[in-house]
């Protein structure tokens, strides 16, 4: 049976670039993390949503603070696993290095996110699912089609991490390949709509790689060892396992946090589920004390059952170790733990979702976040098409795409790509001022 070898998947050489500096200091994955967190790309996430669009409260958590708090679950998991196969790994590798490389990879797994989330994905596939704006897609191949109907936060992060920041179309930031590989959750391209039947937008098959970026993508499996499933199809890097058990732990058990601040939820109702995840280890004295806080409490409760999945979640890596390398472990590394972690990952996100995510106060954010890109895709797209006429107003709306960056040419395919670019970057604010801006109206400060 083939495998991958920790050789080439710790591959410290950079996309884009020639120079192989080394530093006493800092290891080339610390440099990943650095580049990572100085981009504007990064700073953006700051007012974008995790889970609720147009937030006025300071501590409701963002694109920006889940990415972080992402990254040090997952700088845990990675020094852990590499402790528990160590063995297995080169000499010149350590358990900090593995560290750091899934550090970088969580903290840029939301980069490509578009403004409100995942209401925005929806937002903007629908908008170009839409019959009456089909004259833009005419001129597109199904694969093409396929990208832009099917807007994908991952694909549009690879797109960032390689393409657009630091270095245009010359390696991006020029990431290692090590990093690259841990990010790449879904190492494929689209399927096309026709393919995929009546799938709703909010439903179809997810993908980590635009056509666009097809060559980046074999570039990285190549270099990386990956095992080729299909035509530009591969299988994971064992490290994005770590990377999406530590994405499901914050969503899963933080997000409920969020919850409470926004009275959702009550703290009777989330304490069962952090109780029920603690196994073997005991409640926390803050729970039994009688002036502590609910903040206080959970606090307490989430740091040792977070302890516990951590310890879990590393060894269903070890154990399944060789699956992993082949190619060949199905569903994710939750799945192999404990049987009363996955039950109780499943009733947080259960209650998340009976709770927080059909609540009418959330539901009606995402109709004017919704709206909102509706209006800046009805504004834009149009000025895609190549060798177009453009009106007054029409000139207007193109000084506002060059100012951010956009360059059109005779590719319509090229020119959709960008303003989706451009779009992704916005955080909600921007995205919902602009939105008023083309409507008529002066936007105030939300």
């Amino acid at each position: 049976m083939m495998q991958m070898r920790w050789l080439e998947l710790l591959s410290t050489v950079r996309i884009g670039s020639k120079k192989q500096n080394t530093e006493l200091a800092r290891s080339p994955f610390h440099k990943d993390y650095d580049r990572i967190i100085f981009s504007q790309s990064f700073r953006q996430l700051n007012r974008k949503t995790q889970v609720h669009p147009l937030t006025q409260h300071d501590g409701i958590h963002t694109r920006l603070t889940h990415s972080l708090e992402v990254s040090c679950i997952g700088r845990s998991l990675g020094m852990l696993a590499a402790e528990k196969i160590k063995d297995e790994l080169p000499m010149w590798i350590s358990p900090a290095d593995v560290g750091a490389i899934i550090q970088a990879a969580c903290l840029a797994h939301d980069i490509g996110n578009p403004p409100f989330g995942h209401a925005g994905e929806y937002a903007i596939r629908e908008w170009f699912d839409d019959a009456s704006h089909g004259n833009f897609l005419e001129k597109l191949s199904a694969e093409e089609q396929a990208d832009v109907r099917q807007f994908e936060g991952n694909a549009q992060g690879l797109r960032l991490l390689t393409k657009i920041d630091y270095h245009p179309n010359d390696g991006g930031m020029r990431l290692t390949y090590a990093t690259l590989g841990a990010y790449l959750k879904y190492p494929w391209l689209s399927k096309t709509i026709e393919s995929q039947g009546n799938t709703p937008a909010s439903k179809r098959a997810k993908f980590g790689c635009y056509q666009a970026e097809k060559e980046i993508l074999q570039q990285i499996a190549e270099q990386l060892g990956l095992i080729q499933l299909g035509e530009y199809h591969y299988c994971r890097h064992p490290l994005t396992y770590l990377l999406e058990a530590a994405d499901d732990i914050c969503y899963a058990l933080i997000d409920l946090e969020d919850g409470i601040i926004l009275n959702m939820l009550s703290y009777e109702e989330v304490e069962p589920i952090f109780l029920s995840l603690l196994g073997e280890y005991s409640a926390p004295t803050e729970l039994s004390m009688p002036d502590t806080t609910w903040q206080q409490k959970i606090a307490a409760l989430r740091g040792r059952v977070m302890k516990r999945l951590v310890e879990e979640v590393t060894s269903a890596f070890a154990k399944h170790h060789f699956e992993i390398l082949s190619g060949q472990l199905a569903g994710s590394l939750l799945q192999y733990c404990a049987a009363d972690i996955e039950l109780g990952i499943n009733r947080a996100k259960d209650l998340a979702r009976d709770k927080i995510f059909e609540h009418p106060q959330k539901a009606g954010l995402e109709i004017i976040a919704h709206q909102s890109l509706q209006n800046i895709l009805d504004a834009f797209i149009p000025l895609t098409t190549p060798h177009k006429t453009l009106s007054f107003k029409e000139q207007r709306l193109m000084a506002i795409l060059y100012r951010s960056g956009a360059h059109f040419g005779s590719n319509h395919y090229e020119n959709i790509m960008q303003v989706l670019d451009i779009i992704s970057k916005f955080s909600d604010h921007q995205a919902y001022n602009l939105s008023q801006e083309l409507q008529g109206n002066k936007a105030g400060l939300i």
